[in-house]
């Protein structure tokens, strides 16, 4: 697969890159970190008290699908992570307009690492696909399994893994870490950026580049 750094150019500037003419479609682009804390850990709550409610009329074997459900989607975030990382991000635009929505989604990014307001994803996008997210959550284990308790617990987990991946990568962009998980994590994913964007593809684990081989490649 192509890098998806053939696009862009690395810039050292700390200065960000403008992306719009508007300042007020520009402020949109940048985020600090503590806003997605704000935004998603109280949806996350919200969640799993709605799992516990949903739970309370049962018996004790119902309460097994709350932590069950949380494990789940930690477990499916992971693969979406991946995914996005390995296949939708770094799609090769074919016109001028692909070409900008690439750099607009994830090129930025690539060009200009150190950008403390680019590291985490805007609202105006995670919202949409949060919505989206629950809405296949909803058709899959509400309408076809026919498993609505599972669909709370599972989507909390979900988020957490988000919330989880958007702070383990701003801190491995900016905050030194020497010692353990996170001194790991931190190289493994500077190796993406500075060396070979063709792999690890995964930032808050490398579980999907171990089981596809693009640990090593």
């Amino acid at each position: 697969m192509a890098s998806h750094t053939r696009h862009v150019r690395l810039v050292h500037d700390e200065e960000p890159i403008r992306l719009f003419q508007s300042g007020f479609l520009e402020f949109f682009t940048h985020i600090h970190p503590a806003v997605i804390l704000v935004i998603w850990v109280p949806v996350v709550v919200y969640c799993l008290a709605s799992a516990i409610v949903m739970e309370a009329p049962g018996g004790a074997g119902g309460w097994v699908r709350i932590p069950l459900g949380f494990l789940l989607g930690l477990f499916l975030w992971t693969l979406v992570e991946y995914t996005l990382h390995r296949f939708v991000f770094p799609f090769r635009p074919r016109t001028p307009w692909q070409e900008r929505l690439s750099f607009l989604a994830h090129g930025i990014h690539h060009a200009q690492p150190k950008s403390k307001t680019r590291l985490v994803m805007p609202p105006v996008i995670s919202i949409p696909l949060a919505v989206l997210f629950y809405g296949l959550f909803w058709l899959i284990l509400g309408a076809a399994l026919g498993a609505p308790h599972w669909i709370a617990p599972t989507f909390a987990g979900f988020l957490s893994g988000y919330v989880t991946y958007d702070m383990i990568h701003y801190v491995t962009h900016h905050i030194a870490l020497r010692k353990g998980v996170g001194r790991f994590l931190k190289r493994y994913h500077m190796e993406h950026h500075y060396k070979a964007p063709n792999r690890h593809f995964g930032v808050s684990s490398p579980l999907w580049d171990r089981i596809f081989r693009t640990q090593e490649l």
